[in-house]
Parts: C-alpha cells; structure tokens; sequence
C-alpha cells in the first residue's frame, strides 16, 4: 500500500506558486475557485469488482497551517487558464502531484473562504469546482510544501478528516464517477515505494503564514 514514487526535482523545471488575484475570475460576487481531489488506486492481483475498486481507492489530503484537519487542493481561478487547467495547477502547488484529471468535474459548491467563515452575507464567498486528478507523478519538492503537508489515506477514512461537508460530498462524486462513468479506465498503478511515504509530510511552516481557499 504506496503511492506513486516520488520524482527527482528539477531545478530547470521548478516554478513558484502564483501570487495575488490579478487575474482572479469572479462570477457576480462569488470568486471562482478550481480544485481536485487527486487519487490512486491501489495494486491488485486478477479481476476487480465495484466494492474492490473502492477498496484501493486512495485520496490524497493536504495540511494547513494551525489545524488539525485536512483539506485537498484547491484555488482562485484565473483569467488565462482553463478551469480544468486551474485544477492541476493547484495540485502542483499545493500538493506537489502532477496526473489525468477528469473529463467533467465533481461538482460545483459555494462556500466562503478560511478567513471570512464567521462574516454575514455573501462577503468572502466563493463557487468553487472540483475535478477527480488521478495521481500518475508524486515530487519530491514543491512550490508551497512550507505550508502544505500532504497524506495518503483510504477514502472512507478521508470523510473523517475532512474539514467541510462539501469536501465529503465530493469524495462522494468522485467515488460515483470512478463506478459509473463509462469512460472511466484506471491505469496501471505507477511504481510503488514503502509504505512509509503515507504519512504525513509535515515541512516547517513559515511564521505567519495562512492558507487561503
């Protein structure tokens, strides 16, 4: 039980994490917001049913600073990408995974970002949409690994360390896409590494810093 193996960084090929909301898309006063519930599923010998594929299915969840809890990549959308391309940028970023993300997204949920929860009304609120990212590249170095942690867990224990109902709600979209879509086709799981690697890889997190949705 590993994820894929983590790939040797490259300096030519690091980049930084984009900053601000220049290019930030809003839609009305919602800010549009893209994310992806990046996964595997796990080695298994001769022919699978629905519960087996359920079974090996294993998500990857993302620390933030000064909580317990966990999240899974996501972030603004901005002007000149596309939705799906928001998606994996912020699971490169965030997550440090590159993979094959989903034809159509999970869904498509409003919330409001970490730092307006308590605040009335539609300040701080976002749209936000969720894609299924099949995790075929695991990096060793990424560009906000200072903040973010990262965790391979079983879906069903991931329900328990989701911070938002939205977040299980998702995890079940993904797990029905996974079953039903008929164009779903699991690839071959990637190499495998010791089973050390599906803890948490907590780096030092810089003094003050937030995460933001």
């Amino acid at each position: 039980m590993a994820p894929p193996a983590a790939a040797a960084p490259s300096t030519t090929t690091m980049v930084c994490a984009r900053q601000g909301r220049l290019r930030q898309r809003y839609e009305g006063c919602y800010r549009l917001v893209s994310g992806c519930i990046p996964y595997m599923l796990k080695e298994e010998d001769g022919e699978s049913s629905c519960q087996d594929v359920l079974g090996r299915l294993q998500v990857l969840m993302i620390s933030t600073p000064k909580r317990g809890d966990l999240i899974f990549p996501k972030g603004g959308w901005e002007d000149d990408e596309s939705i799906d391309e928001a998606a994996c940028r912020e699971a490169f970023e965030e997550a440090g995974v590159k993979g094959i993300i989903s034809a159509t997204p999970l869904g498509e949920w409003i919330f409001k970002s970490k730092s307006k929860q308590n605040s009335c009304g539609l300040q701080g609120a976002c749209k936000g949409f969720m894609f299924g990212l099949q995790v075929t590249e695991l990096l060793e170095i990424w560009p906000e690994q200072v903040t973010h942690g990262r965790r391979w867990v079983p879906v069903e224990e991931a329900y328990g360390l989701c911070r938002y109902d939205w977040m299980r709600e998702a995890l079940d979209k993904l797990k029905e896409q996974l079953l039903f879509e008929s164009n779903f086709r699991p690839l071959p799981s990637p190499e495998l590494v010791d089973s050390s690697s599906l803890y948490m890889v907590m780096p030092a997190v810089a003094e003050g810093a937030v995460a933001l949705c």
